[in-house]
């Protein structure tokens, strides 16, 4: 409900709710990109035992750089990263909030291209950040020439790019990032939450961080990870780009439990990220089904699929949640976005889409 009338909150804030998806018991959850595979047996009991090892401090404050796990990161992410390169935070929105409050604020502008990321606007908002939108393609590509033209209009501080982007699944080519970044005056962010979902071929942003000394490019643990509960987010760009992220982050922002959770993740990357190759088929296997069905389907580089079109999609959502089976309704109208779950969660979203939609 939006806040009473009679809380004094900011005027720019009133009549706002808090974000969030639907939680929703005893159903089968599609609807916000996680992965279905929890961590093995001997993965939880290793993020255990480093959990039980940090509790034995918890009387002093953790290491406020994180500098053991910023290295782990540098070194996971390859492209000949350090750890004064990355920067982590508590999940990749903090890390975009801090982006926001250090380049953004008060008389400065943010740009990106809609259907995107809900969250966005938001950091704006709370910035004080002005919010611009262009438009993306029928396809949800960015046409070039016209973002540019974009850019010139309007001088942004801080450009939010979306590779891949949600709700759509639509990567970026490298061409475009360029093409951005040598028009862009201020920072041009890449937000790659789904990189480890690309399809073979499809590049990242990482490739040509080191041309441009204002790009950054997000991660997070949550997705590929299967790490959505840990909380960990981070960004790589340059030294001096993260230093400025330093003057903005809260006194030791995350917490040694956080810290020693994503090192014990960070340490079976090979285990955890194995899943990611089957996600994949399975998210190809998707989007196939919802073709053959009729639907139409959005190309996707993510772990979930934006599919429609319809005259009335609430109605399916709901026809969808009667039956066990909770997506997302998000994105351009008449559409719908449906996460990649298990095989076994996959086959009863089949069989109740069908229901719903003879």
């Amino acid at each position: 409900m939006p806040v009473p009338e009679w809380v004094p909150i900011r005027d720019d804030l009133r009549g706002f709710e808090p974000y969030g998806a639907p939680q929703i018991p005893d159903v089968i959850n599609l609807n916000v990109n996680e992965n279905p595979y929890p961590p093995s047996a001997q993965v939880a009991a290793d993020i255990a035992e480093a959990v039980r090892q940090a509790a034995a401090g918890l009387n002093r404050y953790p290491d406020r750089e994180a500098r053991e796990l910023r290295t782990a990161l540098a070194a996971y992410l390859g492209h000949d990263l350090t750890g004064d390169r990355v920067w982590a935070a508590n999940g990749s929105n903090e890390v975009m909030l801090q982006i926001l409050q250090a380049f953004g604020g008060p008389g400065r502008t943010a740009l990106s291209f809609a259907p995107t990321y809900s969250m966005y606007p938001e950091y704006a908002r709370d910035t004080h950040t002005r919010w611009v939108t262009g438009i993306r393609e029928q396809d949800f590509t960015i046409d070039v020439d016209r973002a540019l033209a974009l850019i010139e209009t309007e001088q942004p501080d801080v450009v939010l790019l979306t590779s891949p982007n949600n709700p759509t699944g639509t990567a970026l080519p490298l061409e475009a990032i360029r093409a951005v970044a040598e028009s862009a005056k201020g920072v041009v962010v890449v937000d790659e939450a789904y990189a480890e979902f690309r399809r073979e071929g499809t590049p990242t942003a990482l490739e040509v961080l080191d041309e441009f000394p204002r790009l950054m490019v997000s991660r997070t643990m949550s997705k590929a990870f299967a790490l959505a509960g840990g909380r960990l987010g981070y960004v790589a760009a340059d030294a001096a780009m993260i230093d400025a992220l330093r003057i903005v982050r809260l006194p030791y922002h995350l917490s040694a439990v956080t810290q020693a959770v994503a090192l014990a993740a960070l340490a079976h990357s090979d285990e955890l990220l194995a899943k990611v190759d089957e996600l994949r088929v399975s998210r190809d296997e998707l989007a196939a089904w919802l073709k053959g069905e009729g639907f139409e389907v959005a190309d996707s580089d993510a772990n979930f699929v934006l599919f429609g079109r319809f005259d009335d999609r609430h109605a399916i959502w709901q026809g969808l949640v009667d039956r066990g089976v909770l997506i997302r309704e998000t994105g351009p109208e008449g559409w719908l976005r449906v996460s990649v779950g298990t095989p076994a969660e996959m086959q009863v979203f089949y069989s109740s889409l069908q229901e719903v939609t003879r």
